[in-house]
C-alpha cells in the first residue's frame, strides 16, 4: 500500500487564529476597573498612573476614569488612567 496522499488533497490547509493586538481605550475615553486598553508584544508602551501590565504584556486599568495617553520620553509613549 502506498502511504502518499493522491494529487487532489492538500496536508496543510489550516491557519492560527489572528492575536488581535492593538489598542482598544483611546485617549479621552472613559474605563471601568479592569479594562483592557492595550494587547501588545513586549512593553513598547509602558503602564502609568492606575494601569497594571499583565503577563502577556497587556495593559488595564487599576481604577475608573478616563485614559491619557503621553510621552513619557522622546520614544516611549505611556499611558494612565486619571480618576474621574
Amino acid at each position: 500500500m502506498a502511504h502518499k496522499k493522491g494529487g487532489g488533497s492538500s496536508r496543510n490547509g489550516r491557519d492560527s487564529k489572528a492575536q488581535r493586538r492593538g489598542v482598544k481605550i483611546f485617549d479621552g475615553q472613559n474605563v471601568r476597573a479592569g479594562n483592557i486598553l492595550i494587547r501588545q508584544v513586549g512593553e513598547s508602551i509602558t503602564a502609568g498612573r492606575n494601569v497594571g501590565v499583565g503577563r502577556d504584556f497587556s495593559l488595564f486599568a487599576l481604577c475608573d476614569g478616563i485614559v491619557k495617553y503621553h510621552w513619557k520620553t522622546r520614544t516611549k509613549r505611556q499611558v494612565s488612567v486619571l480618576p474621574a
